[in-house]
């Protein structure tokens, strides 16, 4: 199934961004230089850096990488200007067939067909190029250029077409800031949630089920049904009702909500013995709608909030499938209110609250770790949005409101709403400064007039919902690989799988550490005993790998005085402590039996 790769939100504009498109450039120039036969394609900026996508005649190494590095920094040194120029499509054609660019006359043929006529082409010094821009004027903006590693990427991310090499990049105006990057990439590679994931015995993957679904082990789905629990906590005030559907569902739903137009290449078809054609879901909002359309709703039962735990489906391509970042099982903490418009905004307010207090007990809902994208239309598109622009424009002003009226750091960002209505994007910083967008609220007009959902007003009249859609911490999946790597697998304790190991120096004390292990559990607490026959200095290093909190040991002194000596994980040793004294320090220590 052929399907498109998805664009980098990249501001073009920016000053960083202009010097990543200008280095993809300067790679390509180096790349003709080395390999003078080699086919170009695209060779845009990314949010880390660039890349560049190359047909070569023979296959590169790493190895090449960094001769291609060293023909970049003598490009930079010989000096170079980015010069905009235009060509007619006539001249565009000659070039691109003078040069022997197939992929490039296949890109100026494509936009000859969108009605252009005038073509933007930028030249540095002997290298030119089709592009839209924006560059740097000089080269010598370009303080420090890396490249970084080598993949296989389909022609426009098609698997239908001729897979080409791409080469990865970054570039930034000085030498001090490429180095910090490369230093945060070094903490990365060690933060790394695949390795750690395999290291703490949280998830697997196994060929005989297939890539992209993982399976979790009992530490990670703790993880999981503790941040759910954590979830349902906060907003039990609310009054959301757990509701559950089944995982496949006939076409015609996804025709009706308007998804099946624009996803239908990403869904999983699933075959039988009906002649009706089903899919698997890649999404629960349809589905709600249904049971907000089973019976007669009067204005007297709004809002009604429903929420789910539970798995959508994606066909990803393989290339694109990524640990738990990205996978094909989708575990989604998803809800959905339906309510008057009159009540929406303090609806959304209510799921503001719910973010705020569950990111400040990750703390990371802290001022410049956390902004928020008020996204809204692209006025330049409106083809791309469902809806009457009346709609979309209360429902914009109502998000702003909210953003205003909640403090958040919010910018208003045109473009990036989804296709039935604006939303607030919440937007955190890890510990490594990396941005990810993770709790959202949207407002939506579009899917309760698809659907004819319909209550009652006061006066007798059938009025359609408004539907807002919530995540907190999204995809189950995808929020553990972040916090993975944020914690570097060092949970907060209210989110430790295992919070307390107790250990034994030899068999002698194992009747008072299994007294101290049930008396915290019966606390609340998650504890594991070790009364294995092994040292206590490798028991306590066992532990500490494992990123266990609190370490408790136990020898003839605790069991005769009554009293644990506690060790935490990162090697600090607080002495000996009563059990009460214990658990007064476990609460001051995050409230383990929170959520």
């Amino acid at each position: 199934m052929a399907k498109k790769e998805r664009n980098s939100k990249v501001d073009k504009h920016s000053e960083l961004s202009k010097i990543r498109h200008s280095a993809s450039h300067i790679l390509a120039e180096a790349v003709q230089r080395l390999f003078p036969k080699t086919k170009l394609a695209f060779g845009p900026a990314t949010d880390d850096g660039f890349y560049y996508d190359f047909e070569f005649e023979t296959p590169i190494t790493d190895v090449d990488l960094a001769k291609l590095e060293k023909e970049m920094d003598a490009i930079l040194k010989a000096g170079r200007k980015f010069e905009q120029s235009s060509k007619s499509v006539s001249e565009a054609r000659a070039w691109a067939e003078e040069a022997n660019q197939p992929y490039k006359l296949e890109q100026i043929n494509e936009l000859a067909d969108q009605g252009e006529t005038e073509l933007s082409f930028y030249t540095s010094g002997p290298f030119m190029d089709l592009c839209s821009g924006p560059h740097v004027e000089e080269a010598s903006s370009i303080g420090a250029i890396k490249l970084l590693s080598l993949a296989g990427a389909y022609w426009k991310g098609d698997e239908n077409n001729k897979q080409l090499t791409r080469i990865y990049g970054t570039a930034y105006a000085t030498k001090e800031e490429l180095a910090a990057y490369l230093e945060m990439l070094e903490e990365a590679k060690k933060r790394d949630h695949r390795k750690l994931g395999k290291e703490l015995d949280l998830y697997t993957f196994s060929d005989l089920v297939g890539p992209g679904l993982p399976l979790f082990t009992p530490k990670g789905t703790m993880i999981r049904e503790l941040v759910v629990q954590k979830i349902q906590g906060l907003q039990a005030e609310y009054g959301y009702q757990r509701v559950t559907i089944p995982h496949i569902t006939k076409k015609d739903l996804y025709e009706t909500s308007g998804h099946w137009a624009k996803f239908k290449d990403d869904l999983f078809h699933v075959s039988g013995k009906s002649k009706t054609e089903f899919v698997m879901k890649p999404m629960n909002c349809p589905h709600h709608t249904q049971i907000f359309a089973s019976k007669p709703r009067s204005y007297k039962e709004l809002p009604l909030r429903f929420m789910e735990t539970t798995m959508v489906y994606r066909d990803e391509q393989p290339g694109e499938l990524m640990g738990l970042s990205r996978v094909r099982s989708i575990s989604q903490d998803d809800g959905h209110v339906f309510c008057t418009l009159e009540q929406a905004e303090q609806e959304v307010i209510n799921i503001v609250k719910v973010i705020k207090s569950f990111y400040s007990d990750l703390g990371m809902f802290n001022e410049g770790q956390y902004r928020v994208s008020l996204s809204v239309r692209d006025p330049q598109t409106p083809e791309k949005y469902l809806g009457e622009d009346a709609n979309w424009d209360k429902a914009e002003e109502m998000l702003e409101s909210v953003a205003k009226s909640e403090n958040l750091d919010y910018e208003r960002v045109e473009g990036e709403a989804a296709f039935y209505g604006p939303k607030l994007d919440f937007m955190f910083k890890d510990s490594l400064g990396r941005e990810w967008q993770l709790g959202t609220a949207q407002i939506d007009f579009v899917m309760p007039e698809r659907f004819d959902l319909q209550y009652t007003d006061s006066d007798g009249e059938n009025k359609h919902p408004v539907m807002i859609h919530r995540a907190i911490a999204g995809s189950l999946e995808r929020f553990m690989a972040i916090m993975i790597e944020h914690f570097a697998g060092a949970f907060p304790l209210w989110l430790s799988p295992e919070q307390i190991r107790v250990m034994t120096i030899n068999e002698s004390f194992e009747d008072y550490a299994h007294q101290v292990a049930d008396t915290l559990k019966m606390a609340g607490y998650r504890v594991e005993l070790d009364a294995e026959n092994n040292s206590i200095g490798k028991k306590i290093r066992g532990a500490q790998l494992e990123k266990v909190p609190y370490m408790l040991i136990i020898g003839e002194k605790e069991a005769s005085d009554n009293v644990v000596a506690v060790r935490i994980r990162d090697g600090s040793d607080l002495g000996t402590m009563s059990i009460e004294e214990l658990v007064t320090k476990l609460g001051e220590d995050g409230k383990a039996n929170q959520g």
